[in-house]
């Protein structure tokens, strides 16, 4: 495997190298005997840098990620990041799902690159690659570390995730939220268990993930839902769309923010492999659909956004304004009121944000 190839600089994101983020010789591989984690490798990396700069071609809305792991047992079969295992030597189909890295020294190592003259306390974002609570967190517990660290240097942050293993890390995130901004969201792209079943293999149901947007708004802490991904002819019905807005209003989340499947290499390759098992007949219309590249065209990602957004308006939410910060308050804290909708009444596609 070119584990020498991950580079501090690129953090995965391209080959340009500066020092290695780790040596071959730094791995250790583990298997573990229990259900849960049947199949799955563990290669165990101590890294050299855990803050990554996001490449400024990038369409996300932050600058700086922390992912202490690579690789997602989650296993959607549409998960963009699978082209970031090919830089390792691994495979980015049933190997992104099986091949765990482990950045066991995460916790530490960012405590001291947060401690840097060098580091001015900009905005961290977390489970924007793979997610923070796969269950690979239930063993390694690195994130306990990790936001313990961002609290006691009042550096802001956000997680996105599908997992509900967040919830042991409540009362961290409440200590965390009295000193500095920290945004949570939850991803439910569609509620359809058939469809969860077969994209989403690996993942606590949509409903459990519901469940933790209305547990951290019960404590105070407001949750937005990233409805991500809307999936074209799968998940786009007009009643598939109702039916998980009204959901996702009834868990109480602060805010709807929707995103179009989209298909880099990498899982493109992944996901059309699995419709042409699963929906043969789509493929077609896939190819059409996505002839231009990785996205969808404006016109569909427009119609789905302004579905939500009006869904959203009758269920009583709204959409994350980009670009900001969704402060979780302590309970006895005034909110902040809800942000205006825009004045000519456009509805432009959302990329991924989580601040």
């Amino acid at each position: 495997m070119r584990w020498e190839n991950l580079t501090v600089e690129s953090g995965g994101h391209s080959r340009a190298a500066d020092a290695a983020l780790f040596g071959a010789d730094a791995v250790t591989t583990r298997t573990f005997d229990t259900p849960e984690f049947a199949g799955i490798t563990f290669h165990e990396i101590r890294a050299r840098s855990i803050i990554n700069r996001v490449p400024g071609v990038s369409r996300m809305s932050f600058d700086w990620t922390v992912n202490p792991y690579r690789g997602c047992s989650h296993a959607c079969v549409y998960c963009f990041a699978r082209k970031t295992h090919s830089y390792l030597d691994l495979d980015t189909g049933i190997g992104f799902d099986t091949q765990i890295v482990v950045k066991v020294n995460a916790p530490e190592l960012l405590r001291r690159q947060l401690g840097s003259r060098r580091w001015q306390g900009e905005h961290i974002a977390m489970g924007t690659n793979v997610d923070c609570y796969q269950r690979a967190e239930g063993r390694y517990r690195l994130m306990p570390g990790i936001i313990a660290a961002l609290r006691d240097h009042a550096n802001p942050f956000s997680i996105l995730t599908k997992g509900t293993l967040i919830l042991r890390d409540l009362d961290l995130l409440k200590q965390a939220a009295a000193v500095t901004d920290v945004g949570i969201s939850v991803s439910v792209g569609f509620t359809d268990p058939g469809l969860w079943r077969t994209v989403e293999p690996g993942t606590p149901a949509p409903e459990r993930r519901l469940e933790v947007v209305r547990t951290l708004g019960e404590h105070g802490i407001g949750c937005g839902v990233l409805m991500a991904p809307v999936i074209p002819f799968l998940g786009d019905d007009p009643a598939q769309l109702r039916a998980t807005v009204r959901a996702i209003a009834a868990a109480g989340a602060t805010s709807v923010t929707p995103l179009v499947l989209h298909l880099r290499p990498g899982a493109r390759e992944w996901f059309m492999a699995w419709l042409g098992r699963h929906h043969p007949y789509l493929v077609r219309r896939y190819e059409r659909l996505y002839a231009d590249g990785a996205y969808a065209p404006k016109w569909y990602q427009r119609r789905i956004t302004r579905q939500v957004h009006e869904l959203a308006q009758e269920y009583g939410i709204g959409p994350s304004r980009p670009g900001m910060p969704r402060r979780i308050r302590p309970p006895e804290a005034t909110q902040p009121a809800a942000a205006p909708a825009p004045a000519d009444g456009t509805s432009e596609p959302t990329q991924l944000t989580l601040i």
